[in-house]
């Protein structure tokens, strides 16, 4: 437990540092301080990949699956990347509903800032009871590989191209239970009116941006269980992907339009880790080929966007 608690403990501490000294005060987040601290998460992510070997080499850590050190490595590595992966659609959405909601971007960071704490607390919980899920009882690896092929076949689709955050269920329900003002106060959440306190579009845009965060977990999380049940791998790679997310939105939400095709990557890896969730029980593939069909996934939706030429 000491591991868990250092690691839990080191990522309240640098949340502490984010909110009351690097972003004090609210201001726009540019390109250029966005890509920075996306090259310093992504650093801390594939730099913690030595922690996970050091671990597991001296059994610092519970190793419930039995793992070497170095497939500890490798399993920690693809985990990260699946979920940084599936944060590229948790991206546009989050864009759709800064937008909806017309959240300035001087208040942007303070949104996604309470939201990451949400965010961390609802996985922690679905990734405790899905690993208990698939040990408890293993046909259930069965159920999460359709959900994500059904999903990858959705995506294909397009269907959630039509999100609108405004007639959504989540903000009707508001709107019935509390008070809500379409005016902006500065960075408050609520605001009291004529001796009434009502919730700010920035709250109300909280709110739904963590709900659907947890509809995107419903993916992501049974994705890395496809890679691995060991709860502490599951956990950080998941957790650190997350961490990073804030800054990753500031970085590419503006060239969203540019990467038209990354949703075809998602459909890819999706399906894939699918597949590998259905044949778990007959086909043993090893984690190279995991990491290798995920970046080349990636690496062709971007290439693609940059290359081929959109039609009029």
């Amino acid at each position: 437990m000491i591991v868990w608690i250092v690691f839990i403990a080191f990522v309240l501490i640098f949340l502490a540092l984010d909110l009351g000294v690097f972003h004090k005060n609210d201001h726009v987040i540019k390109s250029k301080e966005a890509g920075i601290w996306t090259a310093i998460w992504v650093t801390i992510a594939f730099s913690f990949s030595g922690v996970i070997y050091w671990l597991f080499n001296s059994g610092l850590i519970d190793n419930p699956t039995g793992l070497t050190p170095n497939n500890a490595v490798l399993k920690y590595i693809t985990g990260y990347l699946i979920e940084l992966s599936l944060s590229v659609d948790n991206i546009f959405v989050i864009a759709v509903i800064f937008s909806s909601f017309k959240i300035p971007p001087l208040y942007q960071h303070r949104v996604l800032f309470w939201g990451i704490l949400g965010a961390i607390v609802f996985r922690a919980l679905m990734i405790f009871f899905g690993v208990a899920l698939i040990t408890k009882f293993e046909w259930i690896i069965y159920i999460f590989g359709i959900f994500l092929l059904y999903t990858a076949f959705k995506m294909l689709k397009g269907d959630e191209n039509d999100f609108d955050p405004k007639n959504s269920f989540v903000f009707k329900q508001i709107k019935k239970i509390y008070p809500i003002t379409t005016s902006m106060h500065g960075h408050d959440f609520f605001v009291k009116k004529i001796g009434v306190n009502a919730a700010t579009p920035l709250f109300i845009a909280l709110i739904v941006i963590e709900l659907t965060d947890i509809l995107f977990a419903l993916d992501s999380i049974p994705a890395i269980l496809a890679i691995t049940t060991d709860p502490f791998i599951v956990f950080t790679s998941n957790i650190l992907a997350i961490l990073g997310l804030r800054s990753m939105y500031f970085l590419i939400s503006r060239m969203l339009e540019k990467f038209r095709y990354i949703n075809y990557s998602l459909v890819v890896i999706l399906a894939f880790v699918g597949l590998k969730m259905l044949f778990s029980h007959y086909l043993e593939l090893p984690e190279w080929v995991s990491i290798v069909v995920i970046s080349v996934a990636l690496a062709s939706g971007v290439l693609s966007s940059v290359f081929i030429k959109e039609r009029d």
